[in-house]
């Protein structure tokens, strides 16, 4: 089934969950849910739009109006996914005794989270893979909320350094490539947790 939305639908992007009315916000978390139900079963494929709007009892075209595609439904499962995991680093803190092992542990954690539901990882990660321009303030977003985890989990103690932060920019690239590896079969999870404590360790450099 195309994941086109019908002619009704009138935007290309989705709406910032912050604009939304209460009412309009417990809609969304409904979509959301459905979604990650779908994902969770069957992966990226078992995303189809008319089941989403069937199991979040919403009309197709209020489907079309919150998320214009199955790319940025999927998007947005992953920033609620990775919203919890930045709310666990900041209640339960990683206690390694550096700042690299810190942010090591935190995405091994996260990594773990996500491989205990393999197909829902995979079409979260499928669907950023996919992600075109309409995408691209939902593709920022997550981008910035993984540096935000990252920083949360190093606690440096200040603003990070120039240097920091493009370490910041190529951790979260490497979190992801390790994720699509995995998924793929081309890496193991001992290849996962290698790759992030290397990357973990350029927050350390001089």
């Amino acid at each position: 089934m195309s994941t086109l939305p019908p002619a009704a639908a009138l935007s290309t992007s989705a709406p910032p969950a912050d604009d939304l009315t209460p009412r309009q916000a417990e809609r969304r978390r409904r979509i959301l849910r459905a979604s990650t139900a779908l994902a969770a079963r069957g992966g990226y494929e078992a995303v189809q739009m008319r089941e989403v709007a069937e199991g979040a009892d919403v009309a197709l075209g209020t489907l079309y109006r919150y998320f214009p595609s199955k790319v940025h439904l999927l998007v947005a499962v992953m920033l609620e996914q990775l919203g919890r995991l930045h709310e666990q680093v900041l209640r339960r803190p990683p206690a390694g005794e550096d700042p690299a092992a810190r942010v090591a542990e935190a995405l091994t954690q996260g990594f773990h989270a996500l491989g205990r539901e393999p197909r829902l990882a995979e079409a979260m990660v499928r669907a950023l893979s996919f992600a075109d321009r309409s995408v691209s303030r939902e593709v920022d977003e997550v981008s910035s909320l993984t540096s935000a985890i990252v920083l949360a989990a190093a606690r440096l103690g200040g603003e990070p350094t120039a240097a920091q932060q493009a370490a910041l920019r190529v951790i979260g690239h490497t979190w992801y490539a390790a994720l699509l590896g995995w998924l793929s079969g081309r890496a193991s999870p001992a290849d996962v947790r290698a790759d992030l404590h290397t990357a973990a360790r350029l927050l350390t450099l001089p």
